[in-house]
């Protein structure tokens, strides 16, 4: 039995310039809520989901521990996944235009559930967001190459 049991996401630590800005627009786009704030290291805890997102200002004593800010050269993660209860293609994205969010192209992306549409976006930081939509029900790998070293389950993971 191993001593590690995975249960799913966590937490994901974002360093960010502008924390006022990074709040808004987690809470206005995504609909996170802070939920715990720790003004000593310049770290605000938002809630999404089961899950959190920690804002670390850059200029705060635990963001100054990183270097330099996060930036078309320098990135201080690849991005980072939301996974959505459902996915309405078109309302999304007409939430997304009113909200003067761009996003990218919606296609079926393999995640945690399996394989289902997905779209990206950018937070104002250049931090790159998937917004994952439940399960195809065919859940056929269609990714030309793609190697399942074990036996892959039938069913969704619990």
């Amino acid at each position: 039995m191993s001593a590690i049991k995975t249960a799913g996401l966590d937490h994901i630590v974002l360093r960010v310039a502008d924390t006022a800005r990074s709040i808004a627009w987690y809470e206005s786009v995504l609909g996170c809520r802070v939920e715990r704030l720790l003004p000593s290291l310049g770290l605000v805890q938002m809630r999404v989901g089961a899950s959190l997102i920690d804002l670390v200002d850059i200029a705060g004593p635990a963001g100054r521990a990183g270097g330099a800010p996060a930036g078309s050269k320098r990135r201080n993660m690849d991005h980072f996944c939301v996974q959505l209860a459902e996915f309405d293609e078109r309302k999304i994205a007409a939430y997304l235009k009113r909200k003067g969010v761009q996003q990218g192209k919606v296609e079926r992306r393999y995640g945690a559930l399996g394989h289902g549409p997905s779209i990206y976006l950018t937070d104002p930081d250049g931090n790159s967001v998937e917004l994952k939509g439940p399960p195809d029900a065919d859940q056929t790998e269609q990714a030309p190459g793609a190697i399942w070293p074990v036996h892959r389950r039938t069913k969704r993971p619990t």
